[in-house]
């Protein structure tokens, strides 16, 4: 072993040792951001990057396991992404409904499909229900796969579930202007049920949501990390617990 490598290892152990007895987040929302600039940057394709990045998520939610999160959101893909050119955007589907397909097949975690479905080529959405729909026995760290996914749309898409289902009751529409409450919209989220992310990170050097989890993150935490997303390692997702542990949340107070 070389000596960075024992340098790193030693590090890595210290950070991990700090964060002993800390608090640790319920829920960690992910923006993987970065694959193409970290192609890019090696003089590999697009897809290179892209595959690189789907390689890097299996050790995410072991390290995740590991400090006892609960539910991890990983943000695969946006709304925005569904208009990059075909020739990008159909090999990125296929490794995300690959991943997505590994990720079920080793029966260590929930997986829920989370974005606008209707928005994805049927074969993609029928895909990734289907890896999700065959992980419903499984208990332990629950998974949200974001595809399809904006912030925006999702609040819409609950607004829009919210005066069916009141409808449907029989209510009508002034009643339900009336009545409505933010818990009301919040149980129809494509997230309903799940504790609200604690943390959010997002990899790459950007310093912004783009609109993830826009209604779920009001009172996250937000930590912004350096490394492209396949270059995030171990000890920066530490480094971002303990950020998170060193923080004082005062939830909007």
């Amino acid at each position: 072993m070389e000596i960075g490598d024992l340098l790193y290892a030693a590090y890595e152990r210290r950070v991990s040792k700090s964060l002993q007895d800390r608090q640790t987040p319920r829920h960690v929302g992910v923006i993987l951001d970065g694959n193409r600039r970290f192609a890019k940057a090696r003089g590999a394709g697009t897809e290179e990057g892209h595959r690189a990045g789907a390689e890097n998520i299996g050790n995410f939610l072991g390290w995740c396991e590991d400090a006892d999160v609960e539910v991890v959101t990983l943000w695969l893909l946006s709304t925005d992404n569904l208009s990059r050119p075909t020739e990008e955007l159909h090999p990125l589907l296929q490794i995300i409904t690959g991943v997505v397909a590994d990720l079920a097949e080793t029966g260590r975690w929930r997986l829920n499909v989370v974005g606008a479905l209707d928005l994805l080529p049927p074969a993609t959405a029928d895909a990734l229900s289907a890896s999700a729909a065959a992980t419903d026995h499984v208990e332990g760290l629950v998974v949200n796969v974001a595809v399809g996914y904006g912030g925006r749309r999702e609040i819409t898409d609950a607004v829009r579930s919210l005066l069916r289902a009141r409808a449907a009751e029989g209510a009508t529409l002034e009643e339900v202007a009336g009545e409505v409450t933010m818990e009301d919209i919040a149980a129809h989220l494509y997230t309903k049920g799940q504790p609200d992310p604690d943390l959010v990170i997002r990899t790459s050097g950007e310093q912004r949501l783009s609109g993830f989890l826009l209604w779920q993150s009001a009172h996250s935490e937000y930590y912004f990390c350096e490394a492209y997303w396949p270059e995030f390692r171990r000890v920066d997702f530490l480094r971002a617990l303990r950020a998170y542990a060193e923080r004082h949340r005062r939830f909007g107070t």
